[in-house]
């Protein structure tokens, strides 16, 4: 009798370890589960505000670039890199390491959008300081009605007899000074004394009876005391002697071709007015002048 009761007991006894056992795990698991719908859900919001941020960067981006005419490649490149963040990430598995790969690249292309921007902002203030420059040169050329009529009669006449000619034609023709610094880059001045080298830009324009292929025009550029800067050479074209500052070769290709090119000083810039030309041969196709303070 004693010893059935004992084996009721010792069952009993086990019976209740075995709940509790049963009991603790349930506990247990619940609450393994809870936190990681917990860490889920975390991660998701961290997620989805690293992707916000992303968006917001991409945004300023698209401002940035349509602030300007021509598109800054640098911009474009960096508003790439983020549209393909951005994709990857919404394929991402939602873990702590994924998510913190992708927050070092959003903290690298933030910083490379810092730099970016502030070099974009220096750019349009350049550019606004250069059509300050042409808004002057343009006030100066109708202040000489003398120079500036005769050359729109030697330009409407020339117009009239090269219209749907088989020859070239230069259309924005512009120089001004720059600064050269030893990376290359080039800063534009009006100051003639921190000019290093003269730029002078143009557009060959479209013309389908000009067949394509090797081409070369010559650009003249006159200082205020009317000598030939650059290379300063001669060419005669039957009963005309050019001289000339370079040769601009290129290949035309039926197209619109934006053409730029330097020439150095013979010795300092002056101050003055200065007068770029560029010549078909011997004809005169177009002419600008700028000034340098």
């Amino acid at each position: 009798m004693e010893n059935s009761n004992s084996k009721s007991t010792g069952l009993k006894i086990a019976l209740g370890i075995l709940l509790a056992l049963f009991l603790g795990t349930g506990f247990y698991t619940s609450k393994l589960y809870n936190e990681k719908k917990e860490n889920e859900a975390a991660l998701t919001r961290e997620k989805e505000q690293v992707m916000a941020d992303l968006s917001t960067m991409a945004k300023q981006y698209d401002v940035a670039i349509g602030e300007n005419e021509e598109a800054n490649q640098n911009l474009v490149e960096a508003r790439g890199r983020i549209e393909g963040l951005m994709d990857s990430l919404k394929i991402s598995q939602n873990s702590v390491n994924s998510l913190w790969r992708y927050k070092k690249k959003f903290l690298a292309l933030q910083e490379e959008m810092d730099v970016l921007m502030a070099e974009n902002d220096k750019l349009k203030v350049e550019n606004s300081l250069l059509a300050t420059s042409l808004d002057s040169t343009t006030v100066q050329l109708a202040e000489r009605t003398v120079f500036t009529d005769s050359l729109l009669v030697q330009n409407t006449q020339l117009a009239e007899v090269v219209e749907n000619a088989a020859v070239l034609q230069t259309t924005g023709l512009k120089g001004f000074g720059v600064i050269e610094r030893s990376s290359g880059k080039l800063i534009p001045t009006e100051r003639a004394r921190r000019s290093d080298k003269i730029r002078v830009c143009y557009t060959v324009a479209k013309n389908t009876l000009v067949g394509a292929g090797d081409k070369e025009l010559y650009v003249q550029v006159l200082d205020p005391k009317n000598n030939v800067l650059g290379a300063n050479e001669q060419i005669q074209f039957e009963d005309t002697v050019l001289n000339y500052s370079l040769i601009s070769k290129f290949n035309y290709e039926n197209r619109n071709l934006n053409i730029c090119e330097f020439v150095a000083p013979n010795d300092e810039f002056e101050k003055g007015r200065y007068v770029v030309n560029v010549f078909n041969k011997k004809e005169l196709i177009s002419s600008s002048e700028f000034t340098l303070q």
